[in-house]
């Protein structure tokens, strides 16, 4: 028994042919060169998901980038930062989209509106989008076109940033 107790609280060593663990043991200059590779490893990935990051920055600022143009940012030509850029339409356009009462039918069910989920009333106040011809709420509609020119419901592009340009039919 004394025999057992004495190998128990000796440490366990490992040992295969001619390698135990002395061998994998590091020290001095061998730690400091592991911590400046992995510092430098560190570095280079960081800087690389960095110029990852600008380059799709830059993409999305770029108004051509979609159609593969390579078209100057107007915005920051005109000296606007890029934090004040916008994906909406102008306030103009905006502003240009008729307002009419909604008319209730007697067989149609309720409708309402898909921003703010609420139904149409007889008589209220409604805007229908100039080409997919979808029925909103004017302050609903309004604050989604003022960034985003499509339509909330189908993505129907409504037209250029331009009021000059945007198609309005009135239905």
């Amino acid at each position: 028994m004394a025999s057992m107790a004495s190998q128990d609280s000796q440490p366990f060593h490992w040992h295969y042919g001619e390698l135990d663990d002395k061998n994998f043991q590091i020290h001095g200059k061998g730690l400091l060169l592991i911590v400046i590779l992995f510092a430098v490893l560190l570095f280079f990935t960081l800087l690389c998901l960095y110029a990852k990051w600008v380059c799709r920055y830059r993409r999305q600022l770029s108004p051509g980038a979609a159609a593969g143009g390579h078209q100057p940012n107007p915005n920051l030509q005109a000296g606007v930062p890029p934090s004040h850029h916008r994906a909406g339409l102008d306030p103009a356009v905006i502003g240009r989209i008729p307002v009419q009462l909604h008319a209730a039918s007697p067989a149609e069910e309720a409708v309402q509106c898909s921003i703010c989920l609420s139904n149409f009333v007889e008589g209220e106040k409604v805007k229908v989008l100039p080409r997919c011809h979808h029925t909103f709420h004017p302050e609903c509609v309004d604050k989604w076109l003022g960034t985003h020119s499509s339509c909330p419901l189908c993505r129907a592009a409504l037209g250029d940033a331009d009021p000059d340009r945007i198609d309005i039919a009135v239905v």
